[in-house]
């Protein structure tokens, strides 16, 4: 998990930007060593200019959604949404992240909620959802996702509990979900203020203003396969 010299490759890829393409392809190495520094450096990229990761919006949106080292799925939720996005792919995106919750890994999670949060950015009409969720994995973590009704984020599955599914959360997590909260709320003025504690139920959750459920069938979100040499997105 050594970020290497993943700093130096980031200075170079910002003197150098013609250079971003031999870094992007490295995100798909079969050095799983190579990929978490890639993964550093591409990080490091779309906090300073995620312009440069640009050309390659889809192929990243893939590469989410089939990555399984750990290290390069909690990078990538959080890489995604600085990249501009139109409103579907802020959909579909959110609806990855909200996948990444029910992932092992907690660092994983707490980086989806980094995440989440990110998007509504571009795409304000997620922050209700978002706000909610939020307010509900501060106070008890995360939960098992099944896919048995939609939830507020366009083809994705609910947050159901069941007996076999604890909850799972860490002081990292809800360290964390304050901070997005405190900085989130201020721009969300048509929510309700003053709740006195988060949700700890999931019926005081599903009963909070702006959750909707919907029965009518799932919508799998169409995501361009990662497989082969990266392609940059037209346009």
């Amino acid at each position: 998990m050594s970020p290497g010299r993943a700093a130096e490759v980031f200075e170079l890829v910002m003197d150098r930007p013609r250079r971003a393409a031999q870094l992007v392809e490295c995100l798909w190495d079969e050095d799983p060593g190579v990929v978490n520094r890639a993964a550093e450096a591409v990080e490091l990229i779309s906090r300073e200019k995620p312009r440069l990761l640009q050309a390659w919006s889809a192929a990243l949106q893939g590469l989410l959604a089939e990555a399984t080292q750990i290290k390069l799925r909690w990078k990538l939720a959080v890489v995604v949404p600085r990249l501009e996005l139109s409103e579907a792919e802020t959909r579909r995106v959110a609806g990855l992240l909200h996948g990444c919750l029910e992932d092992r890994s907690s660092v994983v999670k707490t980086y989806a909620m980094e995440g989440l949060a990110e998007l509504t950015r571009q795409n304000a009409a997620l922050l209700p959802e978002v706000l909610d969720l939020l307010h509900m994995l501060t106070a008890m973590g995360t939960a098992a996702i099944h896919p048995t009704n939609k939830d507020p984020f366009v083809g994705t599955p609910a947050i159901h509990p069941t007996n076999k599914d604890p909850f799972v959360g860490t002081p990292a997590m809800r360290a964390r979900g304050r901070m997005l909260l405190k900085r989130l709320e201020p721009s969300a003025p048509g929510l309700p203020r003053g709740r006195k504690r988060a949700p700890s139920t999931f019926r005081e959750y599903f009963e909070l203003p702006g959750f909707s459920s919907n029965k009518t069938g799932r919508t799998e979100p169409v995501i361009q396969r990662a497989t082969g040499r990266p392609k940059r997105s037209r346009g």
